[in-house]
């Protein structure tokens, strides 16, 4: 019984692990350079309630949460946040924001997406972030070899 017990709460915590508070996320956003994916939702809605309970879950166990900052928002809960952060008023939102030189870039998918869809997106914003790493270190170096030359 103690196994079984043993084993429903270690479900229980990989169905809830990789959020984070939107707060903690985006502060981990802004130190380590990651990416921030916020998933903006009710649990009215059979579409978020899929999204947080199934889908992201599903990433963070197959790891693709590990180079991303996630955080759920409940639209009842804290609307305020909910609306600043949202485009359109459909919900579930997956948005997912990438820090730039320039700013914080955003894509986002609204409804409830399939798992490949929220693994395509989160790909191509790791990808681009490792990108820009790559650049920036190019650049950098470019910049240094040339000053050395003068």
């Amino acid at each position: 019984m103690s196994g079984l017990a043993m084993g429903l709460m270690l479900q229980a915590a990989l169905l809830t692990s990789g959020a984070d508070s939107y707060d903690t996320a985006l502060q981990a956003a802004k130190d380590n350079g990651q990416p921030l994916v916020v998933l903006i939702g009710a649990d009215w809605c059979p579409g978020c309630v899929t999204m947080k309970n199934s889908t992201m879950p599903s990433m963070a166990r197959s790891g693709q949460l590990k180079n991303v900052n996630y955080a759920t928002i409940n639209y009842d809960q804290n609307p305020n946040l909910a609306r600043q952060l949202m485009r359109g008023n459909s919900i579930p939102q997956l948005a997912v924001f990438i820090k730039t030189d320039k700013g914080w870039h955003r894509e986002q998918v609204t409804g409830a997406t399939s798992p490949g869809a929220v693994s395509a997106m989160l790909q191509r914003a790791v990808a681009a972030k490792t990108s820009q790493a790559d650049t920036k270190v190019v650049s950098e170096t470019t910049d240094t070899s040339a000053g050395g030359g003068n």
